[in-house]
């Protein structure tokens, strides 16, 4: 539900969730609370110009023709790779880049590195694909908070995240969604009330994927634990500084062994990873 063909709609969406619920079909989603999304430049190539891996892009953003027909889909809502909408890309921030000497472009929006070129937008987009590698990452500033409380309100929603780690700049969500969620939309702003909150945060995207004895607490179950005070959790990171850890979290144990205890890692190797099958 992002970008501005989308703003406010979020009600239609979930009106077809429910009618698909209505005929027996579970529906669920995850959401995260920031209106940017994170992924890579290239990722927003079409389909058929990524087909092959990262040396046959690069080879057709080589071909001045076959470029051009790149462009022409960014620009007019053609590539699949940028969800069909034509791509603003006074949205498009440069979050991090693999070469050094393209540093200066991190921190500004596609339009602004373009403008400091004197060039076209969609001309710059590609040249720093093929300058930096296919390794630049981008934040798409293309959200709406009004869709993001009203999914976070559909019994069907889970709160969580993926995240790209690297960077100068990478998204905040790899270090806040959690604390975020408890902070602004429990706290500050009510959408959900705290046990609300734990139900969209940990019992409900536990019980989707199968793990029957997580999430909850419960005398038996997996003993993955949060010891955190509702009145000061909050997310420190952000947008211009994302690497900040929350604040108000005293303590987590995964699977009874203490991971974080007063503001430090305890044992990096607490927990393991689960794979349902």
């Amino acid at each position: 539900m992002n970008f501005p063909v989308n703003a406010g709609r979020a009600d239609e969406l979930l009106a077809l969730f429910e009618a698909t619920r209505a005929e027996g079909v579970e529906v669920t989603m995850d959401t995260y609370p920031y209106l940017a999304g994170g992924t890579t430049l290239a990722a927003l190539m079409p389909g058929w110009a990524s087909a092959g891996g990262p040396d046959a892009l690069l080879a057709r953003l080589a071909d001045a023709t076959v470029r051009a027909r790149i462009a022409r889909a960014l620009e007019n809502g053609e590539s699949d790779g940028a969800h069909l909408v034509p791509v603003d890309w006074s949205a498009i921030e440069i979050a991090g880049v693999g070469r050094a000497e393209l540093a200066g472009a991190v921190g500004h929006s596609v339009a602004e590195v373009a403008a400091m070129r004197g060039q076209d937008p969609t001309d710059v987009a590609l040249d720093l694909v093929v300058a930096d590698d296919l390794a630049t990452t981008i934040l798409m500033h293309v959200g709406d908070e009004a869709n993001v409380r009203t999914m976070m309100r559909d019994p069907g929603h889970c709160g969580g995240s993926d995240g790209l780690f690297v960077g100068d700049r990478p998204h905040p969500r790899g270090w806040g969604t959690f604390a975020r969620y408890l902070a602004r939309y429990v706290r500050e702003l009510g959408v959900l009330t705290l046990p609300e909150a734990v139900e969209h945060l940990a019992a409900r995207p536990a019980r989707v994927v199968g793990l029957t004895d997580r999430g909850v607490l419960r005398e038996g179950a997996v003993a993955d634990l949060v010891l955190l005070d509702p009145a000061t959790v909050t997310d420190r990171a952000t947008y211009a500084d994302p690497r900040q850890l929350a604040t108000g979290v005293t303590g987590v144990w995964l699977e009874g062994r203490a991971a974080w205890r007063d503001g430090q890692v305890v044992d990096a190797r607490a927990g393991r990873a689960l794979r349902v099958v």
